[in-house]
């Protein structure tokens, strides 16, 4: 039986050929796209799963005097900034002749050496020196190598120094030996985005599952009626059920078998664009983007079983008795308006109950359980929506084609809707993040009404409690800035520790840690102003400067007023500046001048905002990816879809051109029974996305932004997937003539 199987699907004619093909193809393409999502998955865990050599810790030294038989190194790890670009830097000096060295150096560099990554070595390169290679003191004397990196394009410095130099920065720590060195996994240690990135991948998988089943359902029951009314013919030439279920499973497992070789060598060619794809912000090396041996195995074993499986499941009716699949014929239930319960619902919770209280940060439990109903809710009302849509499509047009499209799908809506419901919930979350992050990223860059975007911020010191610099190196560093033709400088001091420890009576806020010097504050008028006669007043001047959310540096916003508490700075370290400069142009310059001084990274508002700008545009690139990838499966299954049906239906359709009826009437009758479920499909999904994005955007209570119109991007997707699949239906024509020929008036 298996032999005859095979026969039957290989030799079987014309129409087992085409059979197979879109079988065949089908299955290749919903193969491709799950090993691409499982080749980016697995170089992101290899990536974070390397040594978090930025976590080292170790004993804080007593100043630079340090004990004479001391052995190991010092360390001091802080992160700068280029050009929109994070900079790892680590500053380290040997004590003794067994120094450790991070992964990816044999030895730390020397006093007056430093060594850089192959990106930033590039980068050194091609700009000025002024504006980065002399934030590096010495020469250039090695290359780190890839264990240290996460992918071609990090940009890493070590720097050697002295240990008196190391000593005195801020954050140094002794580490011991090479032991000390943090091997533990980078995501274990500093899983804040790795967590964020691994519940993307989550709920990418999740997105793409249901359409890929629904492609691998759609494509091994392709022609579900013709293959019954063939087997239910073996059973009454004397084949049994299970010689039936053989032959029915060898011609599954087959398509779906050369699917999936087929799906993983068109794989191997998009491999080298895969590599590209930036889903961390940067590239990852890419003989990391490929399947484990396993799970290419497991696609191999576990489709063919899937679609043998689905192929018995379709011939249920066969095995009843010979003639089961005539006498057994079921009327399909019509969908009831119970449906659409489960999504008025989810969206009533996001309308309400999710932000009860009136807080604007959502109730987690409320919020996933909202998610999931309208998720459930648009597969649930899908049939029941299809179903009304044909309805008033009848009642409202009186063609031949709107008639015969409308009736079919007023007949069985939950087959119609099956060849599209993979893309609704893919369409649904690409909606809801595309119509939330452009409203986030523009209230973001409005904050202070965006008289801040060019102020660059520079803290001097780590918080809370820090002193800053001294009285004579901040004098210093602000006598330079000064100097400079259209710099603006705002110092910000730290006040004595006296009075915050300890908590607060009736919990309230702790004071301030921060005083202000008034003259420069008056440049900057969004901060607040100071009471009259004031030369300097405490304020919360650290959050501004601190702050990764710019939505928060808005609400705090003005921290000065005429209530402020004047102050003396006299004696006081300078825990910060603020910095506005008239020409851009210099930014970096300032930047290279300041890094000697900063505890963190120089950076100006706009830049803060748009490091957290580029990770929701991440979010929502790899959200609209799952939407095409699910656009593209849902096409696929499109094609097997119409194409199965017109084999199905050929009988009818040649009867009906046979009586008269135009074959432009029998093709806008399958444009129209394809092309309603798709179109309605996607307004619904789209529409509860929206849905879902409205209330948060509203209780973000940002200001200057509003609910925003989603990108090009969003829109090239959406659109251009749908415009695809309305391609593919019309590509269905031709062979619905071929078909129903009347020279091919023939039926067994």
């Amino acid at each position: 039986m298996i032999g005859l199987g095979l026969r039957l699907s290989l030799r079987g004619g014309g129409e087992a050929a085409a059979r197979l093909a879109l079988i065949v193809a089908g299955v290749a393409a919903g193969v491709m796209v799950l090993l691409t999502t499982l080749s980016l998955f697995n170089a992101f865990q290899t990536t974070t799963g390397r040594p978090c050599w930025e976590c080292t810790t170790g004993a804080a030294p007593s100043g630079w005097a340090l004990d004479a038989t001391a052995t190991g190194a010092l360390w001091s790890y802080r992160e700068d900034y280029y050009a929109g670009r994070t900079i790892k830097r680590l500053d380290a000096a040997a004590l003794g002749g067994q120094a450790p060295a991070i992964p990816g150096l044999a030895h730390m560099p020397g006093p007056g050496q430093f060594a850089v990554s192959p990106a930033l070595g590039t980068l050194l390169a091609t700009v000025p020196r002024e504006r980065l290679a002399d934030r590096f003191p010495g020469t250039r004397a090695g290359t780190i190598g890839r264990a240290a990196l996460f992918g071609p394009d990090d940009l890493v410095v070590v720097v050697g120094r002295t240990p008196q130099e190391v000593a005195a920065m801020p954050g140094a720590r002794q580490v011991d030996s090479k032991e000390a060195v943090e091997t533990a996994p980078f995501a274990a240690l500093r899983n804040d985005d790795s967590d964020l990135y691994r519940v993307g991948f989550a709920v990418a998988a999740i997105g793409l599952f249901v359409p890929l089943l629904v492609l691998v359902n759609a494509a091994t029951r392709l022609a579900a009626a013709r293959r019954e009314a063939r087997f239910a013919a073996f059973r009454l030439a004397g084949a049994t059920a299970r010689q039936v279920n053989v032959l029915a499973a060898v011609e599954a497992a087959l398509g779906a078998l050369l699917g999936a070789l087929l799906g993983i060598a068109l794989f191997q060619l998009v491999r080298p664009a895969v590599a590209l794809i930036r889903v961390t912000g940067s590239r990852f090396f890419p003989d990391l983007v490929a399947p484990a041996p396993w799970q290419y195995a497991a696609v191999l074993a576990g489709v063919p079983v899937l679609a043998g499986c689905t192929a018995l499941w379709s011939l249920r009716r066969v095995r009843i008795s010979p003639l089961g699949a005539a006498r057994k014929a079921a009327v399909p239930r019509r969908p009831r308006a119970w449906r659409a319960i489960p999504l008025l619902a989810g969206l009533a919770l996001f309308a309400g109950p999710v932000f009860q209280g009136g807080t604007r940060e959502p109730d987690p439990l409320l919020a996933a359980a909202a998610l999931a109903l309208v998720m459930a809710g648009l597969v649930l009302a899908g049939p029941w929506l299809t179903m009304l849509a044909a309805r008033l499509a009848a009642r409202v047009t009186r063609g031949a084609a709107t008639l015969l499209a409308a009736q079919r799908l007023a007949a069985d809506p939950a087959t119609a809707f099956r060849s599209v419901s993979g893309l609704v919930l893919a369409v649904f979350m690409g909606t809801a993040i595309a119509g939330i992050v452009p409203a986030v990223i523009s209230g973001q860059q409005a904050v202070a009404g965006g008289t801040l975007s060019g102020v660059l911020r520079v803290p001097l010191a780590p918080y809370p409690g820090a002193t800053g610099l001294a009285p004579q190196a901040g004098a210093e560093l602000l006598a330079q800035l000064r100097a400079r033709p259209g710099v603006g400088v705002l110092p910000i001091y730290a006040l004595p520790d006296t009075g915050r420890a300890g908590p607060v009576p009736g919990g309230g806020p702790p004071p301030p840690a921060t005083a202000a010097d008034c003259a420069g504050l008056a440049r900057y008028p969004a901060l607040g102003r100071c009471p009259a006669g004031a030369q300097a007043v405490t304020g919360y001047f650290e959050r501004v400067v601190e702050a990764d959310n710019p939505l928060s540096i808005d609400r705090l916003l003005p921290v000065a007023g005429p209530a402020s508490r004047a102050v003396s700075t006299d004696g006081l370290g300078l825990a910060a500046v603020l910095v506005s400069m008239d020409d851009p142009g210099t930014l970096e310059e300032l930047r290279t001048l300041l890094a000697r001084y900063g505890a963190g990274p120089p950076m100006t508002f706009a830049e803060v905002a748009q490091a957290r700008a580029t990770v929701f545009t991440q979010a929502e690139n790899i959200a609209l990816a799952m939407v095409a990838l699910t656009l593209l499966a849902g096409g696929c299954s499109l094609v097997v879809a119409v194409g199965g049906g017109l084999m199905e239906r050929r009988q009818p359709f040649t009867l009906l051109r046979l009586a008269g009826t135009p074959a432009r009437t029998l093709a806008a009758v399958v444009l129209l029974e394809s092309a309603l479920p798709l179109v309605l499909a996607a307004a619904v999904a789209a529409c509860a996305g929206f849905g879902v994005a409205g209330p948060f955007v509203d209780r973000l209570a940002m200001k200057g932004a509003s609910m925003a119109v989603p990108g090009p991007v969003y829109f090239a997707t959406v659109g251009g997937g749908l415009a695809a699949s309305l391609l593919v239906i019309l590509m269905a024509v031709p062979l619905l003539r071929h078909l129903t020929a009347p020279d091919n008036a023939r039926f067994e």
